[in-house]
């Protein structure tokens, strides 16, 4: 499936959480140093409060991040609101991100059962279908997001379609086609780390057999220039980094920032 999501002149750099050297994650003064860099795409993570507002927030917990404590999902928005994500920054809504820049595109990773359905439905109101792409460790959560959408949205596989995707890379011939294929039928691609648990993830052997199977292949989090370098002289369709002022000045060396 494709959206104008995917629409774009050589790799995809996506700015983590926005971008923010102060620990200011996923802040709207963090979207906004990525957006003033020159990002067309973020990367952000969503959780709902207890009357099911949906914010941009990495962990379940106000702890970590904000002056405050306590369950997001158990807490009110009033309440949630008040919290400052490094004793400065308010804690945004997804749809103050959706709605500030309209034509942003931006990964959204659901982080919980419970932001499904009040997730899709700032989607819904922000028609932001063909500049959204859904992701989530959890492939139920991605297809119970899928299921309730109107229209189409981009998605990147979870960890069990992962899975399955680099058993049937390690398959001979045919069967490897065939087999990455089945796995990677209901996603658009796959957002991994460079290695897991000491297992190569990213290689050449694997991005070849996604872009067999018309899948991009996103690595996150990426922070180092040479290690950026690498990916991308391995073919890798998006880097997605912390360092969003080192990635551009990689992809402008390059000559692949656009």
């Amino acid at each position: 499936m494709h959206t104008a999501y995917l629409d774009h002149g050589g790799p995809i750099p996506l700015a983590h959480r926005g971008f923010s050297r102060d620990g200011l994650e996923n802040s709207m003064a963090a979207f906004a140093a990525a957006v003033d860099l020159g990002f067309c795409y973020v990367e952000t993570d969503v959780h709902t409060t207890r009357d099911e507002v949906v914010v941009a927030v990495h962990d379940a917990s106000l702890d970590r991040v904000t002056d405050r404590a306590g369950e997001i999902a158990g807490m009110p928005w009033r309440e949630v609101r008040t919290a400052r994500i490094g004793g400065v920054e308010p804690v945004p809504t997804l749809e103050e991100l959706l709605g500030t820049w309209p034509d942003l595109r931006v990964n959204i990773d659901i982080k919980s059962p419970g932001a499904i359905t009040p997730t899709v439905r700032v989607i819904e109101r922000a028609r932001a279908h063909d500049r959204v792409c859904i992701a989530s460790f959890s492939d139920r959560r991605r297809r119970e997001t899928l299921r309730r959408m109107s229209r189409p949205v981009v998605t990147s596989a979870g960890q069990a379609v992962g899975a399955a995707f680099r058993a049937a890379a390690t398959l001979p011939g045919p069967a490897r086609r065939w087999g990455v294929a089945r796995a990677l039928r209901h996603v658009d691609g796959l957002q991994v780390p460079v290695q897991h648990s000491g297992l190569a993830l990213v290689t050449p052997a694997t991005v070849a057999a996604a872009h067999g199977a018309g899948a991009f292949v996103h690595v996150w989090t990426i922070n180092d220039p040479d290690q950026m370098h690498r990916l991308l002289d391995l073919g890798v369709d998006g880097l997605v980094s912390d360092r969003a002022d080192l990635l551009k000045d990689v992809l402008v060396a390059r000559g692949q920032w656009c």
